[in-house]
């Protein structure tokens, strides 16, 4: 809009919503996806007004168009169904409202819908939002338990008296929305937004106990897949089904294949957890048990070793065998001392028998000249000489002459 305008200068109303009109007739035909929540045909109109919903937002737009182009569809399409159709952006003026003119209407096939959530699962699983490395373990025992379903459905029954029942302390915090419909997804959406910020919150149940296919297709929405995925709370999916496998089960922390097995695996049964103890306290008192019975064996086993019943007798024994040890060291001692003194004494006789004092005894002389010589032949004794003699009580000198001697002293 190009026209400059003021508090003193305004545009009449119909003049503005002229120029949005002509601004939307300028705008081309776009083919739109949605749920059919309002079909308005009065008698005798040529004209049928339709409500269409985003099927994952609070979102609606009316639509208007020819009875002919909806008595071609009006046998397979109702108030819930979902629909594709070709319109075109229309102002009405009169009244400042937006609404769009369908020329084509085609219902969404069921075939055709699992084909999206096939493609929509796989574009998940390429993300990652249902590898199991995201998966996060439940608490053993919540103190507070979130819970999203129907007001006053049998899932909601089902699982606070099987809680109840199980864990009569557990507390919930109970969330009702409807579960099918138009209004499913940003009603679950909300609400699980609401438990995940929540600290006191511990783990999230989705719960519904069951419908066809059409009636779960609020749970493989995309939007309530990625706010579970996002939540910092475990969440539980609670589906009540068998054949079919919404893309809520995909995501959640922990599929319950109804909403009584879901406050089965949330809540500890306190029978079966009293049960356990009391089984752990006796295989710890048995194990206990035998292993002071396995000690006291060992240790009487102990007590009965002859070391332990007479503790003086090792040290007795040992004392025997130093004994022993010690006049075996003397004997042998004694032998070697009795048969080297043997072995002196014949050494010493030999001795004796061999030296020069021996054979001096038995009166041999020793001639020595004046340089301590030994005399062995004549010619070393010249006539004249003195020499000294040695005998056995004592030596004297001698003097050579004529080729003899002659004593001259002692």
């Amino acid at each position: 809009m190009a026209h400059t305008t003021s508090a003193e200068n305004p545009l009449p109303v119909g003049h503005v919503s002229r120029m949005i009109g002509e601004w939307i007739d300028r705008l081309g035909a776009v083919w739109v996806e949605g749920q059919i929540t309002q079909i308005s045909r009065r008698p005798g109109a040529g004209v049928v007004f339709l409500t269409l919903r985003d099927a994952s937002h609070d979102i609606s737009v009316g639509v208007t168009c020819y009875r002919q182009v909806f008595d071609a569809v009006a046998d397979v399409v109702s108030e819930g169904a979902r629909v594709v159709l070709l319109a075109k952006p229309e102002w009405y003026a009169p009244r400042g409202q937006l609404s769009l003119r369908a020329t084509e209407i085609r219902p969404v096939g069921m075939g055709e819908l699992l084909v999206r959530l096939e493609r929509l699962r796989k574009s998940l699983t390429a993300e990652g939002l249902f590898a199991a490395g995201r998966k996060r373990p439940l608490p053993f025992l919540p103190q507070l338990v979130g819970l999203v379903c129907g007001r006053a459905s049998a899932a909601e029954r089902d699982v606070l008296e099987n809680a109840r029942h199980r864990w009569p302390a557990v507390r919930f915090e109970v969330r009702n929305v409807p579960v099918q419909g138009v209004h499913a997804v940003p009603a679950v959406v909300e609400a699980v937004k609401e438990l995940d910020g929540l600290p006191e919150v511990d783990v999230i149940i989705v719960a519904r106990g069951g419908g066809s296919v059409e009636d779960l297709l609020p749970f493989s929405d995309e939007q309530l897949v990625r706010t579970v995925a996002e939540c910092r709370t475990p969440v539980v999916s609670a589906i009540g089904h068998e054949p079919d496998q919404p893309l809520l089960d995909l995501v959640a922390d922990l599929r319950a294949s109804t909403p009584t097995d879901a406050a089965k695996k949330v809540v500890p049964d306190v029978g079966e957890e009293l049960e356990r103890v009391r089984m752990l306290r006796d295989r710890a008192r048995r194990a206990v048990g035998a292993f002071v019975e396995r000690e006291e064996r060992g240790l009487a086993h102990a007590l009965r070793r002859p070391v332990m019943e007479d503790p003086h007798r090792m040290v007795e024994e040992r004392a025997e065998q130093i004994g022993a040890l010690v006049d075996r060291a003397r004997r042998a001692l004694g032998h070697h001392l009795d048969r080297g003194l043997s072995e002196l004494t014949h050494t010493r006789a030999r001795v004796v028998a061999l030296s020069p004092a021996a054979t001096l005894q038995r009166g041999y002389a020793v001639l020595q000249r004046d340089d301590g010589h030994v005399v062995r032949a004549p010619e070393e004794a010249p006539e004249g000489s003195v020499l000294r003699a040695r005998v056995a009580e004592g030596e004297f000198s001698v003097r050579v002459a004529d080729g003899s001697t002659h004593k001259v002293g002692s």
